[in-house]
Parts: C-alpha cells; structure tokens; sequence
C-alpha cells in the first residue's frame, strides 16, 4: 500500500512538472548501483533536453514602474508564455486623480492605493515584483541595473527580453529658484499626504497667542502655483475644506485665509472648453479665491513669492504661508541618461513610434507621461504611398486605386481624418477633388504632384497626446493586447501596409480615444467635458464625476473604501487630525 502510494506521488510529479520526464536518475538501495531512464523516442539523451529546454524558455518581459500604465499593462496581460518581473520603487498603485482630494481628508490615502501584489497574483501566470529603483538601462546588452530602496545600496542586475518603461515623470520646476527648497508638489501619495500635514499646521500656528496680527496672515495665505486641473481642483478642495470644516474649528483666523491661484497664462484650465474656464474663473472670483493669470512666478523664498506681470514685466513679491507647485511635469534622471545612450539627447521625453517602441530599440517599449509618439508625417512617405497606391505603374492614381489604400492611410496616419473632420469633408475623396477641381469623383485621376498638394496640409493636424492617467492607461491596455496575441500576429500580421516596404504591420497602431475630462470646482460642483463637445457644469456632474471614478478603481476594495470616506465625508466632515 505505501509502494502504491509513493507511485501515485513520483506519477503526480511527472505530470506537474513534465521536464522530470526528459532525464530520471534512479538510486537502487538494495542492488547499489545507478540506473538512468531517458525518454523511449530519444536516440540521444543531450539533444532532447536541450531542445526541450529551449522549446520552453519563457520570453522575459520586464516592467519599470507601478503607475496607470504599468499597472493597466499588468492587469490586461493574459499570455502565460511570458516571464514577467516588476521593478518599482512604489509597492503600490496610486489612483492619482483623487489626491487633490487626499490633501484635505474628503478622502483617505489608503483608500486610494492598491498593493501591487495584491493585482499581479491574480495572474494565471507568475508575476515577480522587486521593490528597487533602476537607476541604468543597457539597451545594447538587455540589461537593467537596479538598487534597492530598502537600504539604497544592495545593486542588482535583470537581463530582459522585452522592456516596458513606463516610470512616469517628476514635476517640473523650470529651474526656479527656491522651488525644490520651499514648495509642496501633488505629485504622488506621500505629497498629498505632507500638504494636509502642513495645512493643519498652518492654522495650529496661526492660532497661537504670541503671533501678530500681519505674521497670521501670511501663514494663512495658501499660494498655488499653476492653473491646470490639478492646481484648480486641489484650491476648490482647500476652499471646501476651510469653508465647511475648519471655520468651526478655529473661529478666530476664519476671516484671514486666503487663497491665491496663481497661472502664467491668460486663463485656467486652458485645455477645456472657453465656457468651463469662464465659469470657473467666475466660481472662484465669488467665493474669495484669488485667481491672478498672467503671472509667472520667479522665484520662492522661505516667506515670499515673486511674481512677474506677463504683460508688463513688472515683478512684484508676496508673503505666504504654503506654496503648492502644480506646473507640469518634466523628466526622470533614468529617462535623460537612457536618452542620451540612444541618440534622443536633443528630446524633452522619449520617441516612440506609433507601436509604443522607443525609437531605434525594438524590444523596448515607453508609455505613459515619459514617453511620446512620434507619428509620422503623409508627407515624409507621400512619394512611397503613392508608389504603393499605383498598381499599374501608369504614373497616375485613379479612385479605384485609390479605394484600395485608403483603410491603410487613415489608419496609418490619422491626421488625415482630424484635417478631413475640420475641413468638414466626408471622405478623403472630397479632398481630392477640391484640389483636382473635378466634380466628378470618379474621374478623378492625379500625378504625384496633384497628389502632394491634396495632401499638402494633412500634417497640420497632428498634435501630442496629453500626459494624463487616461492615455496612460489606454497605451497600457493596448500594448498588453499586443503582447497576448504577439505570436498569432506574427503569422497573420492586422495591421496597415507597410508603404514603405513589403507586407503588414503585425499590429494596428495605437489610437487614443478620448473619454472626456473633468474638473471638480468645489461646492458640489464639477465641470465635465465630454466627446462630441457636450458640457456639463453642475451638481448633475458631480454625481457623474462620482460614478465615474468610483468605477475607475483597480479594486472592489478601493471602491468601497472611496464611497466609504464621501459618505463619511458627508455625515461627519472632513477630520482635521495631524496624523
């Protein structure tokens, strides 16, 4: 019985872990002696494993970071074929959008965070995770070096097969002065959680006997500097948080905050529509936020922000008790020397094609806030489309030759539908014809130069992708869907002609699909901007802006914590505790 057993074991094994089956060695007690079994349709033991071993060795892919776009790769790979290792630094994944509402308590931090692992060991294949910084990528070799960030010395090597860099970005100071020294940034969780720090501090020293009148001001005059989304949601969430909570707490300052928003250009959230910028800078003008556009600050003392008219030049200094610096982002250490090995000195983020791989580097890929598309220009390749287009040599192109290529250019250039979207044309024939000047579409029959100046102005449309969580995210789930049908693809490419050479791209390039934007402005109210140019401004929107980001959680956990804490919010208010 226990032989019959220890059989069922050895079995069990062999069919877990069919690689025990290539070569066995036997240790017989009783005789002494070595017997060796190999596979029975192996004329030689060596070749079979390694030709086994090769059959199974797992491509490496190795993912830099642990934000919306590392993390929505993770999540969408589906391949086992891949030995996939995590290196980040953050253990964790911060739903960034809701830090503004971190600063002041509506929500809590941890209810906005995801541990990596918890996400990664959900996967029907096994995902690593170190948590060390790289601090050096060898493309040359397929090499990263990292150093752990427990004790900051312990330095190790991974060699990779495919990289996926996507590390993000730090803010951007523009090298002024006394930025790094004297301002909070709202950047990452522990940002957040320095700035509700220091403005509870803020009011606790205000409120001491032994400070004057004119010192009391200054520290409680909150300076923001930048009017994006961030910087505009983070003072409409300082605003409700002084307004519906602190006042009662601390009655005798309540008259002396102030808020000042400050923004080098001639309006806030100048990336939304006129209307919502008009509303906002109105919303804020009524409830006391001093909004100040056209001023560019120059330098941060310890107590003192100097600012410089745009208009005028004038410059001019201003007491403070907290500055938060909210101007953009700029780039990693990693990402500047990774650039200067590769020939992208010149750039401010890397280049990558319109597959998310970083030019000149096949096996890596950017994405997100640290990388951007390149797309090529029709007019760069117009001379091989309209090579390709012809097939009949004849020198011209007629819409019937033309109908074969069109799918290919559009999707191969998408400004050519943006232009044709501006232009208020229907198809791409319309252009055509209005540079042939035929009325007929079907006589319509163009020499290479015809052609050149149809699509003379194709290329004015193209625009950068902005550095937000949702194109993050969108380039994360694209390339993931890559990655799982990368060997199918291989054999049965679905992508655009190569105009410039022969056959198929494997894949469709990457598109972003806009979704829309909000932008919370305190007191119950958001303003949304959604496809199709339909704005919303209101409480309606609010509800809207919940759902949304409730939806958008990595977790059920994460969604009830956050519904959790609005409610909490709601009922008990926010909680003003230095924790």
């Amino acid at each position: 019985m226990r032989g019959f057993t220890f059989y069922e074991r050895v079995s069990r094994a062999f069919n877990d872990y069919p690689s025990l089956s290539k070569f066995l060695v036997v240790f017989t007690v009783s005789g002494g002696g070595l017997v060796a079994y190999a596979e029975a349709n192996s004329t030689n033991g060596a070749p079979a494993i390694a030709s086994s071993e090769s059959e199974n060795v797992k491509k490496k892919v190795v993912v830099l970071g642990t934000g919306w776009a590392g993390t929505s790769f993770l999540k969408n790979l589906n391949n086992p074929t891949y030995d996939v290792q995590v290196i980040s630094p953050r253990n964790y994944f911060a739903f960034t959008p809701l830090l503004p509402s971190v600063t002041c308590g509506t929500v809590e931090a941890r209810s906005i965070v995801e541990p990596i692992r918890n996400i990664v060991r959900k996967k029907h294949s096994e995902v690593q995770y170190c948590e060390a910084e790289c601090f050096k990528i060898d493309a040359e070799n397929k090499k990263i070096y990292c150093r752990s960030t427990q004790n900051g010395k312990d330095e190790f090597v991974v060699d990779f097969d495919y990289l996926i860099i996507s590390v993000g970005a730090r803010v951007n100071t523009f090298n002024t002065p006394g930025v790094e020294e004297h301002c909070h940034f709202l950047k990452e969780v522990e940002d957040a959680q320095r700035i509700r720090r220091a403005v509870i501090d803020c009011f606790e020293r205000a409120s001491l006997p032994t400070v004057s009148d004119e010192e009391r001001k200054r520290i409680l005059h909150f300076a923001i500097v930048g009017g994006g989304p961030t910087g505009v949601e983070f003072a409409a969430e300082l605003h409700d948080f002084v307004k519906e909570d602190l006042v009662t707490l601390y009655p005798r300052v309540k008259d002396q905050v102030k808020i000042t928003l400050l923004e080098a250009g001639d309006h806030i959230l100048n990336m939304f529509d006129k209307r919502i910028t008009t509303f906002a800078e109105d919303k804020f003008g009524r409830e006391g936020i001093d909004v100040k556009t056209g001023s560019m600050v120059v330098k941060v003392s310890e107590k003192e922000i100097s600012t410089k008219e745009m208009k005028n030049g004038k410059i001019s200094a201003m007491p403070y008790g907290m500055a938060v610096w909210s101007t953009g982002i700029g780039t990693r250490p990693i990402i500047v020397d990774f650039m200067k090995q590769i020939g992208q000195a010149n750039r401010r983020v890397l280049a990558t094609d319109e597959w998310l791989r970083v030019e000149g580097c096949d096996s890596i890929y950017a994405l997100g806030d640290c990388a951007t598309i390149n797309q090529r220009k029709v007019m760069e390749d117009i001379s091989a489309i309209f090579s390709k287009a012809d097939a009949d040599n004849s020198g011209t192109l007629t819409v019937k030759e033309f109908r074969e290529v069109i799918d290919d250019i559009c999707e191969r250039y998408p400004q050519v539908e943006l232009y044709l979207k501006k232009k208020q044309m229907s198809d791409i024939f319309d252009l055509l014809k209005e540079s042939k000047g035929d009325d007929t579409k079907e006589s319509i029959e163009l020499n290479i130069e015809e052609f050149k100046s149809a699509l003379s102005q194709v290329d004015s449309q193209m625009k950068n992708l902005p550095a937000t969580a949702q194109v993050a995210s969108q380039q994360g789930v694209y390339l993931a869907n890559c990655f799982n049908r990368m060997e199918e693809c291989e054999k049965y490419p679905e992508g655009p002609l190569r105009f410039r050479g022969t056959g198929r791209h494997r894949f469709r390039p990457f598109r972003y699909k806009h979704l829309g934007q909000f932008a919370p402005l305190g007191g119950e109210q958001t303003a949304a901007q959604l496809p199709g140019d339909w704005v919303s401004i209101g409480k309606s929107s609010q509800w809207l802006w919940y759902s949304v980001y409730t939806s958008k959680q990595v977790s059920w956990r994460n969604r009830v914590l956050v519904v959790t804490d609005w409610t909490r919010r709601f009922i008990f208010g926010r909680d003003s505790s230095r924790i």
